[in-house]
């Protein structure tokens, strides 16, 4: 991933101090109540997938919300939680309880370079509210091209993020549009990318692994 941070864009928060993580976990749901139609349809999503035990990788999956829903949702799951804050991972213990059992939590930053490797392949990798976390929208394409490498033939990347334009965030240094989501993964080597959910400033994209 590119070193050319000089046009990023600095977060208000600090994810990795438990303080902020706790805040964040605290409040979100009531921001954006909606967030539940999108883990309905990552569900609805990965029970598509082929895979005994379906093999999932979540990029910045913070206090688990999303692992919650999946692992409860389907039973036979080896589910990789990836974040860079010790914090979140520490929440989302708090959230999971026993369904723990079946994730396995990693701090890695995506934002470093190499941070994909030694993970293994995944049937579906999933990432929700995180790709702006690389603080600027020129750095998703080597994430999206480094999720690649990750998957399985005929793997899914489910991508999940708020966008620019209309009733979406000003920002578009940090935010896509809908269209340029689209364009960034097809450009990636994603064959092909779907919009599969699309409300309230958030916009969910399936994008196919090549055979």
């Amino acid at each position: 991933m590119t070193h050319d941070r000089a046009d990023d864009v600095p977060s208000p928060i600090d994810l990795r101090a438990m303080d902020d993580a706790r805040e964040w976990a605290a409040t979100v749901m009531s921001k954006r109540p909606w967030r539940e139609q999108f883990f309905q349809q990552f569900i609805h999503e990965l029970r598509g997938l082929d895979g005994s035990p379906l093999r999932i990788l979540e990029l910045g999956s913070g206090p688990g919300f999303l692992a919650q829903r999946i692992l409860r949702a389907i039973p036979s799951v080896e589910y990789t939680m990836l974040d860079f804050s010790q914090a979140m991972h520490e929440l989302a213990r708090e959230r999971l309880g026993p369904l723990m059992q079946h994730a396995r939590p990693i701090v890695v930053d995506f934002k470093q370079d190499r941070w994909s490797e030694g993970l293994g392949r995944f049937n579906a990798v999933v990432t929700m509210q995180a790709v702006h976390e690389l603080r600027h929208k020129k750095h998703a394409h080597a994430l999206h091209r480094s999720v690649r490498s990750l998957l399985s033939p005929r793997g899914h990347y489910l991508v999940c993020d708020h966008y620019a334009g209309g009733d979406g965030m000003a920002n578009t240094a940090l935010f896509m549009t809908v269209a340029e989501q689209r364009d960034c993964l097809e450009a990636a080597g994603f064959g092909t990318v779907t919009n599969v959910l699309e409300t309230h400033g958030l916009v969910l994209h399936r994008a196919m692994q090549p055979n």
